[in-house]
């Protein structure tokens, strides 16, 4: 790693990369193989629809509005081109509701869109794990998990039935895959990326894009497909100390080499989407960069789909607002994703083009963007989302189940076995302690029903299994025996202790912490637990359920065996699965995960090095 870190500095100073807040040498970044040839036909059709439409149809088709703050009836009086469901968001409002709803809302946006402009809405939501604010979708296990896992053709698996969970609802875009290398386990949405190595980020990010989308020449964007989108470009994994919407201060061939290696793949993969990062580089912020967005990103990297912000992140750019911001389409954003104004971002757009401080020219590139999209992935062809969804597995398939489950088990990296003691005999007295020994919505994290996650609603996740539930479920079948007792205080002394515990969810901004040191924000409890198992002669084993590796020094002596087991999801029983051996003593699944990330030392809170 300090080889490779001293021969990627003596290229920054041969190359002339300062990286200088705002300046680009575009020619020094790759160019991808074009994914989608230009189709004459298509380009044709998006002239036709442009020299209809009038200026608001224009705006509005640059504006992504939340749908807990936009009614059908809306689109009637304001063309919007896009919705979104946010962390918090359903149809209707915040409560989580079922398929039903989400169809018929699906269903009503649309016939609003069509009798309006004629040109159908986008719907896209935040399934970066899932379609996770449906109760009943599967839950898989989050990307950190996938890229311990290690397998393109996994990854792919993933995002198609994921793909087909969203799409079974009427939606038609998926938020992710996030390609963000994180380079700093303090930062909060760590669990998001596949890991700290580059190399990794890039053999899963194709693999990530064609399950969503499929794959271009076969069935790219088809029934029960979604538009992916590629996100956060650029560096969003590499802020100072880890902090979320930070800044990352890095040369130019280091954003590129570290940062960047996700989205050649991505991009060679036909992605439609790109969404801009809330970060900034070298302290300017990337949803207003025109070098890095434009120059780079679509006339180097020959991008042609839509570049879209993130929640509000225009309205970080100096002297923007929410409801106003002419610099950041100016940039190269196609598409605000906007949270909190969206009317008022709508008639101060319409107003900032009819002056000229947004070039007219600027807004018709934008929207023929949107248009590509919208008519590749066959939207204006289709039937009412409902009429789509109709064919499709219902999320929580068992098919989807089982793949989450295999995703659980492939990912878990074993980091301890003293003597030998896994995989357990599944006859034996077990107690299962720990405070994530039975809770889905630990198990799951951030981003699981609301954006923050939650603990302690296991009736929320039906069909799923705690991990408890799949310890009981083996050794029940071989003829053992299994005591929950979250609290370590179990009625029968147990030949052998499984303890689950681990961080509690999180999402961005609320993630990021100060130290890499469990113990300190577990308050000592695991260490307690384990500790007086330890001096009762038990043997343990410890499944660590977190979004990052931690430092777990004092944890990992109390045990025996030492499991990384991620944030697994709705599968929880997938973990058993590596645990025991099979009734007949053989080893059914041993363990295959590799940490995507190093692992820290004592009180470790630095950057991996670079």
């Amino acid at each position: 790693m300090i080889r490779a870190a001293a021969a990627l500095m003596a290229l920054v100073l041969t190359s002339g990369g300062a990286g200088a807040a705002g300046t680009v040498t575009p020619e020094i970044w790759p160019v991808p193989a074009r994914a989608l040839a230009a189709d004459p036909v298509l380009e044709a059709q998006i002239d036709a629809l442009l020299g209809r439409m009038t200026l608001d149809e224009k705006v509005g088709q640059t504006i992504m509005a939340d749908v807990a703050e936009v009614t059908p009836a809306d689109l009637a009086r304001w063309p919007l081109g896009a919705l979104f469901a946010g962390g918090n968001s359903s149809p209707g409002g915040t409560g989580l509701v079922p398929r039903e709803r989400w169809l018929a809302a699906a269903d009503a946006y649309h016939a609003a869109s069509l009798a309006r402009s004629g040109i159908p809405v986008i719907w896209g939501t935040d399934a970066v794990h899932g379609h996770n604010r449906l109760i009943g979708a599967t839950v898989f296990p989050h990307n950190i998990a996938l890229g311990a896992a290690g397998d393109p053709d996994l990854v792919r698996r993933v995002g198609r039935a994921i793909a087909a969970e969203v799409a079974a609802t009427g939606l038609d875009q998926s938020f992710g895959p996030t390609l963000a290398v994180a380079r700093d386990a303090r930062w909060g949405r760590v669990y998001e990326s596949f890991g700290s190595d580059p190399a990794l980020v890039a053999r899963l990010a194709g693999a990530a894009v064609e399950g969503l989308q499929g794959r271009v020449g076969q069935d790219f964007l088809k029934d029960g497909r979604v538009i992916a989108t590629a996100k956060h470009f650029i560096g969003d994994g590499g802020t100072t100390k880890g902090t979320d919407r930070g800044d990352t201060q890095l040369p130019e061939v280091v954003l590129r080499d570290i940062h960047g290696a996700g989205y050649p793949p991505a991009l060679a993969a036909g992605v439609q989407t790109v969404m801009a990062s809330f970060s900034s580089w070298n302290g300017a912020a990337l949803h207003g960069h025109q070098g890095l967005l434009t120059r780079v990103l679509k006339d180097r990297m020959g991008f042609d789909g839509i570049l879209l912000g993130d929640w509000d992140g225009h309205a970080a750019l100096p002297g923007c607002t929410p409801g106003s911001c002419p610099a950041a389409m100016t940039a190269g954003l196609d598409m605000f994703m906007a949270a909190t104004d969206w009317r008022g971002l709508f008639q101060d757009t319409v107003r900032r083009v009819q002056t000229g401080e947004i070039a007219m020219a600027r807004l018709d590139d934008a929207v023929r963007r949107i248009l590509r999209v919208k008519l590749r992935s066959g939207l204006f062809d289709r039937p009412a989302p409902s009429e789509r969804a109709a064919g499709l597995p219902e999320p929580g398939a068992a098919a989807h189940r089982a793949l989450a489950r295999e995703a659980v088990r492939r990912s878990l990296v074993l980091l301890k076995n003293d003597g030998n003691l896994l995989p357990i005999d599944p006859g034996l007295r077990v107690a299962v302690v720990g405070p994530g020994a039975d809770d889905i919505g630990m198990q799951s994290g951030g981003w699981t029903l609301d954006w923050q996650g939650g603990i302690g609603r296991n009736g929320m996740f039906p069909g799923a299994t705690s991990v408890f539930d799949g310890i009981r479920e083996a050794v029940t079948r071989a003829g053992g025996s299994a005591e929950l007792a979250p609290d370590g205080r179990f009625a029968t002394r147990p030949d052998v202790v499984i303890a689950v515990f681990g961080e509690t969810p999180y999402a961005e901004m609320a993630g990021d912490r100060p130290d890499l040191d469990f113990g300190r924000s577990d308050g000592g409890r695991a260490q307690a637990m384990l500790q007086n198992l330890k001096a009762a002669g038990l043997p343990v084993v410890s499944v660590f359920l977190s979004g990052r590796p931690l430092f777990i020094g004092p944890e990992m002596a109390a045990s025996d065996a030492f499991i990384a087991a991620w944030l697994p999801g709705s599968e929880g029983a997938g973990i058993a699965d590596v645990l025991f051996r099979a009734a007949d003593g053989t080893i059914a699944h041993p363990f295959t995960g590799r940490l995507p990330m190093a692992w820290p030392g004592a009180g470790d809170a630095a950057r991996i090095p670079e």
